[in-house]
C-alpha cells in the first residue's frame, strides 16, 4: 500500500511539469482524482484546458492510459471502452473515468452524456467546472455564474454580464436514474478522494461535479485559488452534497453563511456589479441552498428508483 499523507496516497499518476496556469485549481483536482483511482485507470478526456496543458507532443502528464476526444464525444468514447473491456473479459478492476470541462459537460457534450447514462455504461464522469470556455477565450457556458463577465457576456452599459442562471447539471444527471451523483471542490481533498472512490465503486454510471477556480478567467489572485473555493462553500455558492439512489444528502450544512459578496469581491469578473445586482445574486444563492435544506434526506426522484 502506498504511503499516506494526510490520509491520501503518495503515488502520483499525473506528472508535474505540465503547462497549467499558476493557481489552476482544476489540475490539482485531477491530480487527486487520479490518486483516488490508482494506476489501474483509463481516462477519457474531452478537448479543453486540461487536454492542452497536459499533452503537447511529444510529452504527456498522464501516467495512466489516456484518450483525447472532441468536445462532444468523451462519453461516447467511454461507452466504447466499457464495452471493449467487457468483451475482452477485463472489465473488473479497471477504473474508467471521463474528465471534461463545463463546456463539454453542460453544453456541447450533454447529449452524448445523456445517452451514455441512459445506456447504463460503467464509468465515472467528472465535470471539472471553471464556469466558462477558458481554453478558447473565456466565453460563457451553461455553467457560467449569473452576472459573470465573459468575452461573450461582457459587462456593458445595459447588460451586466451573463443574465441566465447556472444550469443545474447534477440534478439533470440524477434525473436519469443513476445511482450516485456528488459535488466537490479542491478545497477539501479528503472529500474529493472519498467521493471519487465511492463513485468508481458504482456498478454503472456515476457523476461528480467538481468546481474549480480559474485565475485567468475569474480574474482572481492565483495564490488564493483554494481559499476562494473555501469561500464558495461557506457562502453556499458551491453546496457540497450527494444524491444516492435518488436521495439528497447535504454533506456539509453551512449554519453561519457568509454573504455572497465575500465571494464576488475577490473576482474581477464581478467587479461591475451594482449593490442591487449583488442583492439579486444573494437571493439566487439563498433560493438554491434553501431548496437543498428543505429536501435534505428526501428522495427526489421516486419514480425512477
Amino acid at each position: 500500500m502506498a504511503e499516506m499523507i494526510m490520509g491520501l496516497p503518495k503515488d502520483e499518476h499525473f506528472a508535474s511539469g505540465h503547462r497549467a496556469c499558476a493557481g489552476c485549481a482544476e489540475v490539482l483536482s485531477i491530480r487527486h482524482i487520479l490518486k483516488a483511482a490508482g494506476k489501474n485507470t483509463i481516462v477519457v478526456s474531452s478537448t479543453g484546458c486540461m487536454e492542452v496543458i497536459s499533452s503537447q507532443y511529444p510529452s504527456t502528464a498522464w501516467r495512466v492510459p489516456w484518450i483525447h476526444g472532441a468536445f462532444q464525444n468523451a462519453p461516447a468514447i467511454a461507452s466504447g471502452v466499457d464495452r471493449a473491456l467487457k468483451a475482452q473479459g477485463r472489465r473488473d478492476g479497471v477504473n474508467l473515468i471521463v474528465i471534461a470541462g463545463d463546456g463539454a459537460s453542460f453544453d456541447i457534450g450533454l447529449g452524448s452524456l445523456s445517452g451514455a447514462l441512459e445506456r447504463g455504461h460503467k464509468f465515472t464522469y467528472i465535470a471539472t467546472d471553471n464556469e466558462a470556455y477558458m481554453n478558447t477565450g473565456i466565453q460563457r457556458s451553461g455553467a457560467t455564474f449569473p452576472y459573470a463577465a465573459t468575452t461573450t457576456s461582457p459587462a456593458g452599459k445595459k447588460i451586466h454580464g451573463k443574465q441566465e442562471p447556472k444550469k443545474p447539471l447534477p440534478f439533470i444527471v440524477a434525473a436519469h436514474g443513476i445511482k450516485y451523483v456528488a459535488t466537490t471542490t479542491p478545497s477539501n481533498l479528503i472529500d474529493l478522494n472519498k467521493k471519487t472512490k465511492k463513485a468508481l465503486a458504482i456498478d454503472g454510471p456515476s457523476f461528480i461535479h467538481n468546481l474549480n477556480t480559474c485565475p485567468l478567467g475569474w480574474r482572481s489572485d492565483p495564490a488564493q485559488s483554494i481559499s476562494l473555493m473555501k469561500v464558495a462553500v461557506q457562502t453556499t455558492v458551491a453546496p457540497i452534497y450527494e444524491i444516492e439512489d435518488g436521495v439528497l444528502k447535504l454533506n456539509q450544512r453551512i449554519e453561519n453563511r457568509k454573504p455572497v459578496e465575500e465571494y464576488l469581491k475577490s473576482q474581477g469578473r464581478f467587479k461591475h456589479l451594482s449593490p442591487e445586482e449583488v442583492k439579486k445574486v444573494q437571493e439566487y444563492v439563498d433560493e438554491r441552498y434553501n431548496f437543498l435544506l428543505e429536501n435534505d434526506g428526501k428522495k427526489l426522484f421516486d419514480v425512477l428508483f
